[in-house]
């Protein structure tokens, strides 16, 4: 953003910002990482802004809240050009591109019902990563849409957020985000 523009979303003290997400996959972004907006954090999301390098863009930014690993790993699968930034007293202490692992351990869920990893077996889910989408190492099941919704309900810290933004997100209208100017709010 050059320096005549104005800052559409204010800056946040501490916490992450996800820059250079795919446009349209702000909301994807959220569920992934397990946000629904009933946990009461701050989050704000500019969706459809424009970008120099993706033409659009999206901007997610979650206040007192750093990423682990695995959230990292998982959203480099829907969102593989995204910038994460670690921001503390309003400085960005941290800034790296997501990083695609070849594989991805204990946080999805394979969606085949006889697969060893949904049965009571101590066994971890493990994916392949693909171009496309991701492979079941245990079962050879592909998924290459909606991976957000496939998220293991108990990695993270919001257990219904896959679930819920996977039923939501292709209708026209999601009574969970309320538009605010330029950006989006979630509101609960």
């Amino acid at each position: 953003m050059s320096s005549d523009q104005e800052l559409r979303v204010s800056k946040i003290q501490s916490g992450t910002v996800i820059d250079h997400i795919s446009a349209g996959q702000a909301l994807n972004v959220l569920a992934i990482i397990g946000i629904d907006g009933t946990g009461g954090e701050e989050v704000s999301v500019a969706m459809n802004m424009p970008s120099d390098r993706l033409g659009k863009k999206d901007i997610v930014k979650v206040e007192g809240r750093e990423l682990s690993q695995n959230e990292m790993d998982v959203l480099s699968l829907i969102a593989p050009a995204a910038t994460i930034n670690i921001v503390r007293n309003y400085e960005v202490v941290g800034k790296h591109p997501v990083e695609r692992p070849a594989v991805v351990t204990g946080v999805l869920e394979c969606p085949n019902r006889h697969c060893i990893t949904t049965k009571n077996e101590p066994v971890d889910s493990e994916f392949e990563v693909l171009d496309d989408g991701v492979r079941c190492a245990y079962c050879d099941t592909i998924i290459r849409e909606e991976i957000a919704a496939h998220r293991k309900s108990d990695t993270f810290r919001h257990s219904g957020a896959a679930r819920l933004f996977g039923q939501v997100l292709l209708k026209p209208f999601c009574p969970w985000v309320v538009r605010r100017g330029y950006g989006l709010r979630l509101d609960r």
